[in-house]
């Protein structure tokens, strides 16, 4: 995909003039064929939420919404299409034979923990969706893992842009090797107060 205008600009006026919807859709084009990465797109609705345009629970839900759409998708393929139709998508989908493989020893080791931790990980956020259906996982089961996942991720980046204001572009920055560990680390966090939430909530 080419821009005319350099990606955070074209990111900027689409969510800026599109809102919600354009963030959800943002995010599930992002999962299928990256054209932008989301550690530009969230922490951009984080700087949004500092200046008021947007609402930091409906920010982060669209872009649940979005992520889990896309996850859901490449699901989907992997469980109907099979092995075969997935690697002749692979240019589309960006998905290469090693990285397939890779995410399949990847869930045989792990199982149900690659789809909710894997969605912590940039660059393997993606893929842990088409082992998931290469093994027919529970659709609910995934459904709900991802869902968590991509709640701790969304939440743990758009809060890291409001945070930031102005500098919210440093977020990409810091997600290196290092810094996705510490923003793993926090969207860990932001998932562990999600599980406290409901476990209270049961209880009362």
């Amino acid at each position: 995909m080419t821009f005319a205008v350099a990606p955070g600009d074209w990111v900027r006026n689409t969510v800026s003039s599109g809102g919600y919807p354009a963030l959800a859709g943002l995010i599930l084009a992002e999962n299928l064929f990256p054209p932008i990465p989301s550690e530009l797109i969230l922490p951009l609705a984080g700087y949004y939420v500092g200046q008021g345009e947007m609402a930091f629970v409906l920010a982060v839900l669209a872009a649940t919404i979005g992520s889990l759409a896309g996850a859901l998708l490449l699901y989907a393929i992997a469980r109907f299409g099979g092995r075969r139709f997935v690697l002749k998508l692979g240019k589309v989908l960006r998905v290469k034979e090693r990285d397939l493989d890779r995410s399949d020893e990847w869930f045989d080791r792990h199982g149900s923990w690659v789809v909710l931790f894997g969605r912590l990980v940039p660059g393997a956020r993606s893929l842990v969706s088409i082992p998931a259906g290469l093994s027919e996982m529970p659709v609910l089961k995934f459904t709900a893992l991802t869902a968590a996942g991509s709640t701790a991720w969304n939440a743990a980046l758009i809060g890291a842009g409001w945070a930031l204001g102005e500098h919210y572009e440093k977020v990409g920055g810091i997600v290196g090797p290092i810094g996705t560990a510490v923003v793993g680390l926090c969207a860990l966090a932001v998932l562990g107060l999600v599980v406290a939430a409901l476990r209270r909530r049961r209880a009362a």
